[in-house]
């Protein structure tokens, strides 16, 4: 979850020079890269037949989705605006737990999980950075919740079969022959030119937002549960903004630690609360 907090202010920079189609399938080509160096020298078992739909449904959620939708918002939003559409991820994420995985989630989970997300929403509306009507910007962002959020559970539940590395490794390499050729077309259509920041918020989302931040994410899902570990992105949010207040010089007020004690308390209560999963076939 901290790894993911500075996504949306590393897109942010990134987009500002470089094509959103080219940050967006450019990074998961490089992290395809990242992705063998790992399988191929450790011989990883390749995945069952079945295991291979499940994959692309982890490949179509946070790797082709969350990235293209969350480039071409951030073009013309900010990442502290990103940060509240993106406060829905963690009830979305259940949701799918309990579609996708099984999981049910006791009363306590769901109160304490609306409990923080009311937080969330309440701060961010209080402090402004919610005003106005749904643009295109927040269509785009909403997409990306929703396909990240599939793309978080089916990933959570195939990691207790192959392991959170593996897993998306292999969903990197899936969605190679597409994100290869997108990235050579952008790439060729709007040379990519940009100076340190640019390359290093490039860097940080190819090596760290879509490769191995996810060996830790995946691994966490598979073992505390989908539904109760996803909530922990409730404090992403708030982390979004203290990121997108030291690179973008965006203000932090006195209010939003005070947020984030709140949230956090919230989250300590979800992880307390315990949930029971169903053991049916979440495949199709």
């Amino acid at each position: 979850m901290l790894a993911f907090s500075l996504t949306l202010p590393a897109t942010r920079v990134a987009v500002r020079d470089l094509d959103p189609w080219f940050v967006a399938f450019g990074r998961a080509a490089g992290a395809a890269v990242l992705a063998s160096a790992y399988l191929y020298p450790n011989r990883a078992p390749r995945p069952a037949r079945s295991q291979w739909w499940r994959l692309s449904i982890v490949a179509l959620g946070v790797i082709v989705g969350f990235p293209l939708f969350t480039s071409l918002a951030l073009t013309t939003q900010t990442a502290a605006h990103g940060a509240v559409v993106v406060t829905v991820l963690p009830a979305m994420t259940a949701i799918f737990a309990v579609l996708r995985a099984g999981e049910r989630p006791p009363p306590l989970f769901w109160v304490a999980g609306l409990s923080g997300l009311l937080l969330v929403l309440t701060f961010l509306i209080a402090t402004g950075t919610v005003h106005g009507g749904l643009n295109p910007a927040d269509l785009f962002l909403l997409a990306a919740v929703v396909l990240c959020a599939l793309g978080y559970a089916e990933g959570g539940a195939l990691s207790r079969e192959l392991g959170g590395a593996r897993t998306i490794c292999w969903a990197l390499l899936l969605a190679l022959p597409v994100t290869l050729p997108v990235t050579v077309v952008a790439a060729a259509s709007h040379p990519p030119h940009t100076g340190a920041a640019g390359w290093s918020a490039f860097a940080y989302l190819t090596t760290v937002s879509m490769f191995l931040g996810f060996f830790a994410w995946y691994a966490g899902l598979a073992l505390g549960g989908i539904a109760r570990v996803g909530q922990l992105q409730l404090a992403q949010p708030i982390l979004t903004l203290l990121w997108s207040a030291w690179l973008l010089a965006e203000p932090v007020t006195p209010a939003t630690i005070a947020t984030a004690v709140l949230v956090l308390a919230c989250v300590v209560a979800i992880q307390r609360a315990r949930t029971r999963r169903v053991l049916t076939d979440s495949r199709p």
